[in-house]
């Protein structure tokens, strides 16, 4: 019989695991940390969001929608056309860069809203979260029965940790991407992830 702090420690892990992976969503964040944007808020929306889809994996709804081909192929294409917009914009401005260094005073409320819209999009738009986050944790759970609950809170906790420490992290890199070179370089790996992964989801729809 499993233990509830086994149940917990496998959830923790699997959930990492899963998050952890280079993606569109962790490439956002890391920006954000860098660039002390709305950090809070948006290390926020991602464990929030997190939370709310694997409580819908582990209560089942990931089955459910699996039974619908459908809703998976419209899933891809319009994350995969998300992704390759998002990563052009960020490949736009490794060659076309217009505000140089990194800054770190306060932004205004209209930057403050785009980069909380934009984590919404690349978070609840991203096919990868759902198939992550919803079928396959949703199923592992559901091999630990009763403590399947446990599991989840495990996974749960397990991003609140990654996002806090990618997002508040990263402001040890502030230094090196003080420079203009530095910020177009992450700029680069972020526009090569997200293209990336945008061509993958629609060429796999």
């Amino acid at each position: 019989m499993t233990s509830t702090f086994t149940a917990a420690a496998a959830g923790f892990g699997t959930g990492l695991s899963l998050i952890v992976a280079i993606g569109a969503q962790n490439a956002f964040v890391l920006r954000q940390g860098i660039r002390r944007d709305a950090v809070l808020a948006v290390v926020g929306i991602c464990a929030l969001s997190d939370a709310a889809l694997i409580a819908l994996g582990v209560g089942g709804v990931g089955a459910v929608v699996v039974t619908w081909p459908g809703a998976l192929t419209a899933v891809g294409w319009i994350g995969g056309a998300f992704l390759l917009c998002y990563g052009v914009l960020a490949a736009r401005r490794v060659f076309r860069p217009g505000g140089g260094a990194l800054r770190a005073e306060g932004e205004a409320a209209g930057s403050r809203r785009r980069a909380v819209l934009t984590c919404l999009a690349m978070t609840w738009l991203n096919p990868h979260v759902y198939l992550d986050t919803v079928f396959l944790l949703g199923s592992v759970a559901a091999d630990h029965g009763p403590l399947r609950w446990t599991f989840g809170i495990g996974a749960v906790l397990a991003s609140l940790c990654w996002f806090t420490a990618l997002g508040f992290g990263a402001r040890v890199l502030g230094r090196f991407l003080a420079r203009p070179a530095a910020w177009r370089v992450l700029d680069g790996m972020v526009a090569a992830t997200m293209i990336v992964l945008g061509a993958v989801l629609i060429a796999g729809s």
